[in-house]
C-alpha cells in the first residue's frame, strides 16, 4: 500500500507539468488578428486612383476596414485629392462615408467583397460629390503588414552630410517640408538666388499620406551649405541637404584648387578663360560667349563654327556647353571639380541676305541626341592637371 502511494506521488509532477503546457497551449487564439492590405483596385477615377485598403481579420472574417483613396482633382490634372474612410463590414459588404481633404466633397463607398480562390473580387460604388464611380475589379491580391510597410518606402534622395560629391551633386538641394508649413516655406524664396524645380511643386500621392512634401531647388555651390544650414531652422523643414543634380561624374575632373582662387573665392574669370581655351581647340570653333549664372553657379559656354553640311551654304553652327566648378566635398577642400555637359549643337544661316530657314528634327533619346565632343573632357583634364572618375571603382584615377 505504502509502494503503490509513492508511486502516485511521484507521478504527480508529471501530471501538473503536463496539465500546464496544456492550459498555455490553450490560451493560443485559434483564429488570430491579422491586417492585410490591396494596393491597387482597377477602374478608380479612369484608372488614376491610387488605392489603399487596409483590412483588420480575425482569421478569414474582416472585422474593419479603411479606404484610403488619392486621385486627380481634375481629369488630367497634377493636383491630387484624396479620402479616407473608415468603412464597416457586414459579411461580404463594407460600407462608410467620408469627405474629400482638399476640396471638402461628401464620399460615399458601397463596396461588396468577395474571395475567388487566392485573390478577392469588389464590386460597388464610390461617390464623389455628385461623380459616382462603379467598381468592378476582380484577381485582387493582398499583402501583408510586412510586404505592405516595405513596398510604401519612399526615398527623398536628400544627404544631409555626404562625403563628397561623387553620389550628390553640389548645386542640387533638396528641403523636406511638412505640407502645412510648405506655401511660407516656397513665398520666403522668392526673390532668392535660385532656381525651384517646377515638379517639386506637385503634391504627389506619396507626400499627401505622408503629410511632408520635397522642394528640390538649384542653387549656386558656394552658398549651398549656408542655404542648407539656414532652411534646417525654418519651421516645418524636417530635413535639408544635398541630391542628385547635373554632375555626371563621367564628365568630371578634379584637380588643385590653388591656381584657381583669389582667397576663399572661385577666380571664375580666369577658370572660364581657361576653359574656353581648351574647348575652342577640340570643337575646332570660336569663342563665342561665356556667362555665370548668378542663380545657380553654372557657366554657359557658346562657340561658332561653320557646318559641314553642304558647305557652300555657309551654314553656321552654334556649339553650347555648360560647366560647373566647385569644392569636390562640402565643409572646404584643397581640390576643385568641373563638369561639363555634352554640347548641345544648332544650325542656322548667319549669312548675309536673305536666309535659309531649318528646322532642328527632335527625338525622344536623349542618347541619341548627345553630340561627340571630340575628347573634350580628357582634354581638360591634361590642362588642368586633373582625374578622370574611375565608375569602376568608384574613386578618382
Amino acid at each position: 500500500m505504502r509502494a503503490l502511494l509513492f508511486c502516485l506521488v511521484g507521478l504527480l509532477p508529471a501530471s501538473s507539468d503536463l496539465a500546464f503546457a496544456q492550459m498555455k497551449l490553450s490560451t493560443k487564439p485559434a483564429n488570430p488578428n491579422e491586417t492585410r492590405y490591396f494596393t491597387a483596385i482597377d477602374g478608380l477615377m479612369g484608372g488614376n486612383a491610387d488605392v489603399i485598403l487596409k483590412e483588420n481579420r480575425q482569421g478569414k472574417t474582416v472585422t474593419s476596414a479603411v479606404l484610403d483613396v488619392c486621385y486627380p482633382a481634375e481629369k488630367g490634372s497634377d493636383r491630387k485629392d484624396r479620402f479616407v474612410a473608415d468603412l464597416a463590414v457586414n459579411g461580404q459588404s463594407m460600407t462608410g462615408t467620408a469627405q474629400t481633404l482638399g476640396a471638402k466633397l461628401p464620399v460615399t463607398v458601397k463596396l461588396a467583397r468577395k474571395p475567388t480562390g487566392d485573390t478577392f473580387e469588389f464590386k460597388g460604388q464610390i461617390s464623389i460629390g455628385q461623380t459616382v464611380t462603379e467598381v468592378a475589379s476582380s484577381e485582387n491580391s493582398d499583402l501583408s503588414e510586412k510586404e505592405f510597410k516595405e513596398n510604401q518606402t519612399v526615398d527623398d534622395g536628400i544627404t544631409p552630410a555626404p562625403e563628397d560629391f561623387s553620389e550628390v551633386s553640389p548645386e542640387s538641394i533638396g528641403v523636406k517640408v511638412k505640407l502645412d508649413a510648405a506655401l511660407d516655406f516656397l513665398k520666403a524664396l522668392k526673390g532668392q538666388e535660385l532656381e525651384v524645380a517646377l515638379s517639386s511643386l506637385t503634391v504627389t500621392c506619396d507626400a499627401l499620406r505622408a503629410g511632408e512634401q520635397t522642394i528640390s531647388m538649384t542653387v549656386d555651390p558656394d552658398r549651398a551649405a549656408t542655404l542648407i544650414a539656414k532652411f534646417r531652422s525654418q519651421p516645418g523643414v524636417v530635413a535639408a541637404g544635398w541630391t542628385s543634380g547635373i554632375v555626371d561624374m563621367d564628365r568630371t575632373i578634379r584637380f588643385s584648387a590653388a591656381d584657381w582662387r583669389d582667397g576663399d573665392k572661385i577666380n571664375r574669370n580666369k577658370l572660364a578663360a581657361a576653359v574656353a581655351g581648351v574647348l575652342t581647340r577640340t570643337l575646332a570653333a570660336k569663342s563665342s560667349s561665356s556667362t555665370w549664372n548668378a542663380n545657380t553657379g553654372t557657366l554657359k559656354l557658346t562657340f561658332k563654327r561653320p557646318s559641314q553640311l553642304f558647305s557652300a551654304l555657309d551654314l553656321t553652327e552654334t556649339v553650347e556647353i555648360t560647366a560647373l566648378v566647385s569644392p569636390d566635398k562640402p565643409g572646404g577642400s584643397d581640390k576643385l571639380m568641373l563638369w561639363i555637359s555634352a554640347p548641345v549643337i544648332t544650325t542656322a544661316d548667319e549669312s548675309a541676305g536673305a536666309k535659309l530657314a531649318l528646322a532642328e528634327e527632335t527625338s525622344g533619346d536623349e542618347e541619341g541626341d548627345q553630340k561627340d565632343d571630340n575628347g573634350s573632357v580628357e582634354a581638360l583634364a591634361k590642362e588642368f592637371k586633373g582625374q578622370r572618375w574611375d565608375s569602376d571603382k568608384s574613386a578618382w584615377k
